[in-house]
């Protein structure tokens, strides 16, 4: 059975109804995810452990049956596999014990402390419904040294930028270390099955200009020239979330294949400056799938009419939050599918 995701980077022209899943989809809104969560015994516990991983990926597709389903996992994975201690509190998010250069980091146990994300990926591929393509990712190298240097999420990634201004060596050992260990993985996980791969750039707005190119733009565009020089030719999406960087030099000089869409876009732009070749993501609104009702339905409409003519995966502008009721998510899926089939 085709994968409508997969087929829609090879066509020329959109499909009637695009495909759809969203980031974030295995997490804490869903109940039997809290449930499955309270029986791992924290979070890196779920992460490493592949039957429980693998149960949580598949849940949200028993409950909607999307056209894609992403690998349970971590952006900060990495930072743990190099040797940086990572925890997660509960109710706070990921704390790490800060860096200034990557002199204690190491590549050597990267695939082996991974492997059990690939052993997950294994057992999607055989799992998944045949039309469910399966996508891998990581983050980006800036988006993961903001934590890894500064212990924790923060604002506007001050830390990282001051360290990028006092020492830039320490900064791009860093940086360097994390192309190195991204693209290793994000091979690894290709060969466990993943049929697409996303990049996650979550602090792509806290950089502009030189600053992003050299550190957002260069780091993604390494790792996407590794994949390929590596024989991994599956597609690339890229999420630079919040950026003001011209999308479409963006694209160019990172060699995505599709770039996803924060719900600040402005659609009619994109879409006409972006070139056709590349596949386009999003970019519903969080805030509007909690909110549910005629005027999610009505933002629906607004985002497949902008996108006409476009080939397009329909997903969200960020991450779905805790709060999101599950029957609004059915409700968006079922107007997606009922409305653009006609």
């Amino acid at each position: 059975m085709p994968k409508k995701i997969i087929e829609l980077f090879s066509q020329s022209s959109p499909e009637s109804t695009p495909p759809i899943w969203l980031m974030r989809q295995a997490g804490r809104y869903l109940p039997e995810y809290r449930a499955t969560r309270e029986t791992a015994g924290g979070f890196l516990n779920l992460c490493y452990n592949p039957e429980l991983a693998e149960e949580v990926t598949l849940q949200p597709i028993r409950r909607y049956a999307f056209d894609a389903s992403i690998v349970f996992a971590d952006i900060l994975l990495i930072p743990d596999a190099l040797g940086q201690k990572v925890w997660f509190e509960t109710g706070e998010g990921p704390r790490l014990e800060p860096i200034f250069n990557a002199n204690n980091l190491s590549l050597d146990r990267v695939n082996e402390k991974l492997s059990p994300i690939c052993q997950t990926l294994q057992r999607l591929s055989k799992s998944l419904p045949e039309a469910t393509a399966l996508i891998g990712f990581a983050g980006a190298p800036w988006t993961v040294a903001s934590y890894m240097i500064a212990g924790r999420g923060t604002p506007d990634q001050q830390p990282a930028r001051d360290l990028m201004a006092s020492d830039s060596s320490g900064f791009l050992s860093i940086i360097d270390i994390l192309v190195d260990a991204t693209t290793d993985y994000l091979e690894q996980q290709v060969l466990a099955g993943a049929e697409i791969l996303q990049i996650f750039e979550s602090w792509a707005s806290s950089l502009s200009g030189e600053s992003f190119e050299k550190y957002c733009i260069d780091p993604v565009a390494r790792i996407i020239t590794g994949l390929r020089k590596r024989g991994i030719n599956v597609p690339i999406i890229l999420f630079p979330r919040a950026t003001d960087y011209d999308l479409a030099v963006y694209a160019k000089q990172t060699g995505a294949n599709g770039i996803s869409l924060d719900q600040f876009c402005d659609l009619d732009k994109i879409v006409k400056k972006i070139p056709e070749d590349i596949v386009l993501q999003g970019n519903l609104s969080p805030d509007v799938l909690v909110e549910g009702g005629q005027n999610m339905l009505n933002k629906i409409d607004e985002i497949h009419d902008k996108m006409n003519g476009r080939r397009y995966i329909f997903n969200l502008g960020h991450g779905i939050v805790p709060q999101t009721p599950p029957e609004h998510v059915k409700q968006m899926v079922d107007h997606i599918r009922r409305n653009k089939e006609v």
